[in-house]
């Protein structure tokens, strides 16, 4: 399923998920430029458990390994990250989206403590912003194209069963991944547990950042 838009309208501008987006964007293309020599640059500025930097901690959030990881992820950005900067205000969902990489960065390490292959991408920030959508807009529905065979549908997922499904594979491809190392494969690719923990930080972290005063207002209507 690929999502392509949910259907609440912001009431603010998210100036702060718009400057995120543009910086992924830009750091991408610069990535892009250095040619051969991305991969140093990655190993510099991607987050490697097994010389982990606080300083990679934050860069490695604005990396990304090819421009479908970029792409996908600022998609994801774009349809959940406008709502839940409604509900926080800029500065708050800014300091949340930094709060959830970091715990998405951490979960990692922790489970591949000895990994030497560079953790990269925004996608562990987006899924604590996912989980806060979750949330706040349990009601919101997702419109979604999903693929059958040789033809396409469109259709509205509840939000509620369009992130829980994502949560859930995210959960037992982690656990998948934790069997494929103690069977003596290392494995590496996808951070799953990295955005297990980020949808985790954003479920809990969103009662702090989202402003009290909000809460009480109904940003949309469930028809």
């Amino acid at each position: 399923m690929i999502p392509l838009r949910d259907i609440i309208p912001s009431r603010t501008t998210p100036y702060v998920t718009i400057s995120i987006i543009v910086a992924n964007v830009l750091v991408f293309l610069f990535e892009l430029s250095l040619g051969p020599a991305v991969n140093d640059f990655t190993m510099s500025f991607g987050l490697v458990p097994a010389a982990f930097s606080w300083v990679a901690v934050f860069t490695s959030m604005f990396l990304h390994a090819g421009l479908l990881h970029v792409g996908g992820n600022m998609l994801y950005l774009w349809i959940f990250g406008d709502n839940v900067e409604d509900r926080m205000g800029h500065g708050r969902f800014l300091a949340f989206y930094l709060l959830c990489g970091i715990a998405a960065a951490l979960a990692q390490t922790i489970t591949a403590p000895d990994s030497l292959v560079p953790m990269v991408g925004a996608s562990g920030a987006i899924a604590g912003v996912m989980g806060a959508y979750f949330v706040l807009y349990p009601k919101s529905r997702i419109v979604t194209l999903v693929p059958l065979f040789f033809f396409f549908q469109i259709i509205e997922v509840p939000a509620i069963f369009f992130l829980g499904i994502w949560f859930v594979m995210q959960f037992a491809s982690g656990v998948g991944s934790i069997m494929t190392a103690t069977a003596g494969n290392p494995g590496g690719g996808v951070a799953f547990w990295a955005h297990v923990a980020g949808f985790a930080a954003g479920i809990s972290g969103v009662f702090v950042f989202r402003r009290p005063e909000r809460q009480r207002v109904e940003w949309w209507h469930d028809g």
